[in-house]
């Protein structure tokens, strides 16, 4: 069933398909850089001590704020919804765990946990969303009642503000949050990103989330499925003449890539 059908007017319709770009991206995003904390956690503590400070400054300002603007404004709609009422009490308690889990992250960067935090985060985070696509913004889309893009537009404001009140926070944490002194080395095994199984409507948000977790001066290796010449073309919009492409494989069945930052 299309968005189109599920939805009671054509405007919620467009906000449907935007919300669920919009989870997309933040979920893709998560993903590459847990990856990229994952690979880098045993071959170069200090490569994974930058990665989870980035980690945490893009839960804290986008993760959460996006959280905070659904509670505000989206889910009082739906929880007015006696079909949605007990679901959006128990997205409101994943809320608290996904909190819970940044603190965590955030607060005890020097923990043996950190990599099995960063997977939980999220794993919770791919259950939550996939959640509010398939049940949330449905519901919200074909109640004539509701205007869906006008909840999503009171979202982006509301997110906006949270944001910005996170923008007071550091930039960074120092590099490696200022816990260890570390600056990396020169002969540490690049952090490989391998998409084969991540789902295609993630894909490019995940190369994207691990790219904006490699720093200035180091690199990934990306492995996929095929030639990804869409990809690369959109990595250097986004990024133009910031990452240097080696192949190291061609196909037939896999591709392996080296994006060195520049």
């Amino acid at each position: 069933m299309s968005s189109v059908t599920l939805a009671s007017a054509p405007e919620d319709a467009t906000a449907l398909e935007a919300a669920e770009a919009h989870h997309a991206r933040l979920a893709g995003e998560l993903a590459g850089r847990v990856s990229m904390l994952l690979t880098a956690a045993d071959r170069d503590p200090g490569a994974a001590a930058r990665i989870h400070a980035g980690l945490v400054t893009f839960c804290e300002r986008s993760l959460l704020p996006h959280a905070a603007a659904e509670e505000a404004v989206l889910y009082p709609a739906a929880h007015a919804l006696p079909e949605a009422r007990l679901l959006i009490e128990s997205l409101i308690g994943e809320h608290r765990a996904l909190k819970g889990l940044v603190a965590t992250l955030r607060d005890a960067p020097r923990s043996e946990s950190v990599p099995a935090d960063a997977r939980a985060l999220q794993v919770l985070f791919e259950e939550h969303v996939a959640k509010e696509n398939g049940l949330v913004l449905p519901l919200l889309a074909m109640a004539p009642e509701v205007s869906l893009a006008g909840l999503l537009d009171g979202m982006h404001h509301q997110h906006a503000d949270a944001a910005g009140a996170a923008q007071g926070e550091p930039e960074e944490r120092g590099g490696c949050g200022g816990t260890c002194g570390c600056g990396g080395s020169d002969d540490t095994a690049e952090p490989e990103l391998d998409v084969r199984e991540v789902p295609h409507s993630l894909r490019h948000a995940t190369v994207f989330g691990a790219l904006a977790a490699v720093p200035a001066g180091s690199a990934m290796v990306l492995v996929a499925p095929h030639d990804p010449l869409p990809l690369l073309a959109q990595i250097e919009q986004r990024n133009p003449g910031v990452f240097a492409v080696d192949y190291l494989q061609r196909g037939p069945e896999t591709w392996r890539l080296r994006l060195a930052h520049r």
